[in-house]
């Protein structure tokens, strides 16, 4: 069973539906194109969180438990829960032992 990520970002987070799609270009200037499997809508959300030193780490330990591989259940604006990776994020020290942390939430797809 995935883990739920419970930690709520800062400020308004903005998501991005892509479609991936099979295109075939051909000579004439037609072009064919397909959904790209069953789940081809994909969502990518970027995050960011505010925090103390104990409260990123927090969240950056839930994050490298998962490796970039392994899917946690998230809840997006406006949207139903679904699985989740996070293949990259970044921390930037404040001072005054405040940082924020920002990561891009890639919608993921398991059988």
């Amino acid at each position: 069973m995935a883990e739920t990520f419970t930690w709520i970002p800062v400020g308004t987070p903005s998501g991005t539906s892509t479609f991936r799609l099979l295109k075939s270009q051909f000579g004439d200037g037609y072009s064919q194109e397909a959904a790209d499997g069953i789940n081809n809508k994909v969502q990518s959300w970027p995050l960011q969180f505010f925090g103390s030193g104990q409260e990123i780490d927090a969240i950056t330990a839930f994050l490298d438990s998962h490796a970039g591989a392994i899917g946690f259940l998230w809840t997006p604006p406006r949207g139903q829960q679904g699985l989740y990776k996070v293949t990259s994020y970044a921390m930037n020290p404040l001072g005054g032992g405040r940082y924020t942390l920002s990561a891009t939430f890639e919608q993921k797809f398991a059988p």
